[in-house]
């Protein structure tokens, strides 16, 4: 290209171009330790697809129908909600505690990756690997399972991408209470424990008293869970889906502001 008096010019490239550019390196970095890890490996792609059938026998003995389910939407449900703790929540609690006792996030600091970046860099293969996860999971259900398509699929979008960006929060502040990597599991296991109980993972929400399920709908997964089972279902009306959304919304706001807050970028002593 060139100007009106001839003079070559040089191609304006996007603001954006070197931060995607250094996340990209980032995500690539890190999607390759991932990969050397095999317990990782394996909790984050295996858990999700072994869980939903050892709930099935529980499953099995609630009356659906009475409460507008199938078996398809519960099991879809569940493996989706699974892959949130154990693609994304537990695995991103393991790594942000290892890259943060090897010195690897101070020494990021040091270059030109801002906090945010380095953040979301080392969050990224993880969120990648959950939403795979859901794309494949909707699809084996859709036709294993018969669930059929979604008939509200805004409502599951919103709830996977909701889901995945909480999850990624939540662990990098699970992470500043977590010694080291080993005890990463321990520290992660509360919030799976109550979401797999409370959200509607294991066990079905609708099934649950009014009172608890009151109660377990202020939980942190549970508006991203009900989404999900509401894009199936479609039950859930204008109102409710905007108060979910809200809900959901807030938890990643506090999230997020807590991390700001509490992250620690050098070794526990």
């Amino acid at each position: 290209m060139s100007d009106s008096m001839g003079t070559p010019t040089r191609a304006s490239t996007p603001a954006f171009t070197p931060a995607a550019r250094r996340l990209r390196a980032l995500a690539r970095a890190e999607l390759t330790l991932l990969g050397r890890s095999r317990g990782a490996v394996l909790t984050a792609l295996l858990m999700p697809l072994a869980l939903p059938f050892s709930v099935r026998p529980a499953v099995d003995q609630i009356d659906l129908k009475a409460e507008g389910l199938t078996i398809g939407t519960v099991m879809l449900t569940a493996a989706i909600g699974f892959s949130f703790l154990f693609a994304v929540y537990t695995s991103l609690v393991s790594a942000f505690v290892a890259r943060r006792e090897e010195l690897v996030l101070k020494r990021l600091r040091t270059g030109e990756l801002g906090d945010t970046e380095i953040l979301v860099g080392t969050a990224l293969p993880a969120v990648c690997v959950g939403l795979a996860q859901s794309l494949v999971l909707s699809v084996g259900c859709a036709v294993l399972l018969r669930t059929g398509a979604p008939r509200a699929p805004y409502l599951t979008v919103l709830g996977v991408l909701s889901g995945l960006a909480l999850c990624a929060a939540l662990a990098a502040l699970t992470s500043s209470f977590t010694r080291t990597a080993e005890s990463a599991q321990v520290t992660a296991l509360p919030l799976v424990l109550v979401s797999m109980v409370g959200s509607g993972i294991a066990i079905p929400a609708e099934v649950l008293p009014d009172r608890l399920a009151a109660v377990c709908e202020l939980l942190p997964l549970s508006p991203a869970i009900r989404l999900v089972r509401a894009g199936w279902t479609g039950q859930l009306s204008a109102y409710e889906a905007l108060g979910t959304v809200a809900t959901a919304l807030a938890w990643t706001v506090v999230a997020v502001f807590a991390v700001r807050r509490w992250f620690r970028w050098e070794p526990r002593r």
